[in-house]
């Protein structure tokens, strides 16, 4: 008997809990919802979007409005909306008591600036996808400009590694490999801001200070990159202390195991 009495107080009391929690988010569903607690995170200073950009794009898709109620939020369609945001590389929605919720955003880390031969202006990222500028927010990255015919709408960095028939007609899987090399090196990163292509493929760079230009020729693989920014580091290491910032009109890394500099009005000379 004692034991039918416990089962069946057990019984009653978890209805009573399923009843109680049932009760509770009904009531919970039926409030105002308060206005989202956004969180944006970015790994510099370059955060193409705020919480208020964020709040107005969602109201202009009906997500975010005044009086909506907490039933009417859906975190899926919400994160599925930001997600497809260009500057946007991850998100989370969470609903909390008490009418709270929460957008957590990480913002896309851009490494370099394209403007391509037919007139569009793109942003390439730290995973090589490309992504749109935005009209509120300029990043501070290295600027590639000249011959340089990838479209935005065409294809990212891994789909031209992946086809070696794609990488004769396409230069950004070339800028990328630079531009991620600077990137993670403080010296070049403060040394080189702009990239021009030329008419034959060569990558040239543009100093900020010494008014030279640097002749990098290809980058088809890591390990040219690497050498020739390695050459050109144990060049002005060894060599501009002594002949001083302004001696060249141009480095040329072009040629393997040297570098070739031109004195200003001078011959070229090989160091």
């Amino acid at each position: 008997m004692k034991s039918k009495l416990k089962i069946a107080a057990w019984v009653t009391l978890v209805v009573g809990v399923i009843v109680l929690l049932y009760l509770m988010r009904s009531y919970q569903e039926r409030q105002v919802a308060k206005e989202p607690e956004v969180a944006i995170s970015v790994d510099d200073e370059n955060a193409f979007i705020t919480a208020e950009e964020l709040k107005i794009r969602l109201n202009r898709y009906n997500l975010l409005y005044p009086g909506m109620l907490v039933s009417a939020i859906n975190a899926k369609v919400i994160e599925d909306t930001i997600r497809k945001m260009p500057e946007v590389e991850t998100v989370d929605v969470f609903k909390q008591m008490g009418g709270n919720w929460k957008i957590s955003v990480k913002v896309r880390k851009p490494l370099a600036r394209i403007f391509n031969t037919k007139g569009e202006s793109y942003y390439v990222d730290r995973y090589g996808n490309k992504m749109s500028t935005s009209a509120n927010f300029c990043a501070r990255v290295m600027v590639f400009s000249g011959n340089i015919s990838d479209k935005i709408d065409s294809l990212n960095v891994d789909d031209i590694i992946n086809n070696k028939f794609l990488k004769s007609s396409n230069s950004l899987d070339q800028i990328y490999r630079i531009s991620k090399y600077v990137c993670d090196d403080p010296f070049l990163r403060s040394l080189i801001a702009q990239v021009h292509r030329n008419q034959w493929g060569d990558f040239i760079l543009i100093p900020q200070v010494g008014g030279h230009e640097i002749v990098f020729g290809t980058a088809n693989s890591d390990q040219e990159v690497k050498e020739k920014f390695e050459k050109l580091k144990t060049f002005y290491k060894e060599g501009i202390p002594y002949e001083g910032w302004n001696k060249y009109s141009s480095i040329n890394l072009k040629y393997k195991n040297q570098i070739v500099g031109k004195k200003r009005n001078d011959d070229e000379r090989t160091e």
